[in-house]
């Protein structure tokens, strides 16, 4: 924990020294998937990213508990209020259990999510198992007086919250903007006012999903699981909550406005957002028709797509940007990033094949001396990985250096350099290598084929046959292989 981190609290609008409230022990929330559909890139990207700092603040000494939930009810259409539960939606038309849609595509997130390398979460509760600790949450704002029950359903009523405290703070939203920007929508007159969300849903007859409380059979709605399991899991103060930036407003801002209309303070101490990731400038959706799910990216199976490409080249892709900005979909900047890892994961690798020397030159003994110091300043400063991945490719072209006896390296430094790149590109990072992950036997039974034509090579060399020797060189070339002949000899790669 010698290290100092600033992370941008979207709260504050600024970048703060992350300070625990009880460390070494944090405490960090963050909103995870509606599990209705497959996972797509838009999946992806937030569990990536705090992926990082997941990961960061563990290297950093810290004891992190990382609750992520799964929604599997009561995440209604935008507005919160109106509109059919999706799972049971799609239950319905599929003649299935709500509980068997949402179990299959819980099932296929947590595959994506492995094979995108992120860690599991320390807990991750599901909003059908916090059914009690929802309905609690609304009795404390019933009992303090910030929400009104109408027809069965239980509102929670903005305009008086926002006399005491203020509704908006998060999104920077006034209360006059966000009536004046609300949509009409049918049964709202059951709301004191347009802009009031809801605690609790009085159930339609044909609504299948349902629970016993107070006030009806009904649901508890979007907004109220996110801080009742917050507060079950980390306690009513905790130190990060995190999630899309789509989910500022109005999801987050109504989770702020519950925590202090139910206890009397705000729960959260930084609140942290990934950026979108767009098509041709818009948000990736189903709506807009440019929705491509992440089997389908590793499949190569849509019609904006040109190939398949792995998860290693999708987390790249998303890490070659910093978090808080917009990450716009190409099939050119994709293959960028496809590139791009294969020539780190080269580099990487290459470092097996230096022979130390007795002791560094100048030059590299202070570029291993810096390597560790900027890889560490740059995600000090909120999580920087394009940054961190710039100072890997410095290392890389460091390393074909020596390989091509244009420096030297010693033993220790060596080791040095071995520590920090795998350190940053795979702990940190949480890169792998994809070579050989399908058919490590057919990937060793090649090599050992290529290598067996570099000693035919080596032997027509020795009996001074040129042309054969040349023939081979020229022929491997030709189809796509590296061959350098140096002084502790002969080297090889396959390049794309």
């Amino acid at each position: 924990m010698g290290q100092t981190l600033l992370i941008y609290n979207t709260l504050t609008r600024q970048k703060e020294v992350f300070k625990p409230l009880h460390a070494p022990n944090v405490g960090m929330y963050v909103c995870g998937p509606t599990v209705y559909g497959d996972p797509h890139l838009g999946h992806a990207r937030p569990a990536i990213t705090f992926d990082i700092l997941f990961r960061y603040l563990k290297h950093l000494g810290y004891k992190v508990r990382y609750v992520r939930n799964i929604t599997d009810v009561g995440h209604l259409e935008h507005d919160a209020d109106e509109g059919d539960d999706k799972i049971e939606k799609k239950a319905r038309l599929e003649q299935l259990e709500p509980m068997e849609i949402a179990q299959y595509y819980t099932n296929r997130y947590h595959k994506a999510m492995e094979l995108l390398n992120v860690l599991p979460p320390s807990i991750e509760p599901q909003a059908t198992g916090h059914i009690i600790e929802q309905e609690q949450l609304v009795k404390q704002i019933l009992a303090n007086g910030y929400a009104y029950e109408s027809n069965g359903s239980i509102y929670f009523d903005v305009e008086k919250y926002n006399r005491d405290h203020t509704y908006g703070i998060l999104s920077g939203r006034n209360l006059t903007d966000i009536i004046n920007h609300s949509r009409n929508l049918a049964g709202t007159e059951e709301k004191h006012n347009q802009a009031d969300f809801a605690l609790w849903k009085k159930a339609r007859p044909e609504h299948i999903m349902r629970w016993p409380s107070p006030w009806s059979d009904g649901f508890p709605g979007w907004h109220c699981e996110c801080t009742a399991m917050g507060k079950k899991y980390l306690g009513s103060h905790f130190d990060i909550h995190g999630g899309g930036m789509d989910l500022v407003f109005p999801h987050h801002e109504c989770e702020i406005a519950q925590a202090v209309a139910s206890q009397g303070d705000q729960m959260v101490r930084y609140w942290m957002h990934n950026n979108m990731i767009t098509i041709n400038g818009q948000k990736m959706g189903k709506s807009l028709g440019n929705f491509i799910t992440l089997e389908q990216f590793f499949t190569g199976n849509h019609e904006s797509l040109d190939q398949a490409y792995s998860p290693m080249t999708i987390r790249f892709f998303i890490l070659s940007a910093h978090y808080r900005g917009t990450v716009d979909f190409s099939n050119d900047a994709l293959k960028a990033a496809e590139k791009g890892l294969e020539r780190l994961m080269n580099g990487i690798g290459d470092m097996e094949r230096i022979q130390p020397s007795k002791e560094s030159d100048a030059t590299t003994q202070a570029l291993v001396k810096d390597f560790a110091r900027k890889c560490y300043e740059a995600m000090n400063d909120d999580l920087m990985t394009p940054l961190v991945i710039s100072n890997l490719f410095e290392a890389c072209k460091l390393i074909n250096t020596i390989i091509d006896h244009k420096a030297s390296i010693s033993a220790e430094d060596l080791d040095k350099l071995k520590s920090t790149l795998n350190l940053f590109a795979f702990d940190l990072l949480g890169l792998k290598s994809e070579k050989g992950d399908n058919n490590d036997a057919r990937e060793e039974a090649f090599g050992k084929v290529v290598d067996m034509v570099l000693e035919l090579r080596d032997k027509a060399k020795a009996d001074k046959d040129w042309t054969t020797s040349d023939k081979i060189r020229d022929e491997l070339a030709a189809d796509g292989f590296e061959v350098k002949d140096t002084k502790d000899g002969v080297t090889w790669k396959l390049n794309k």
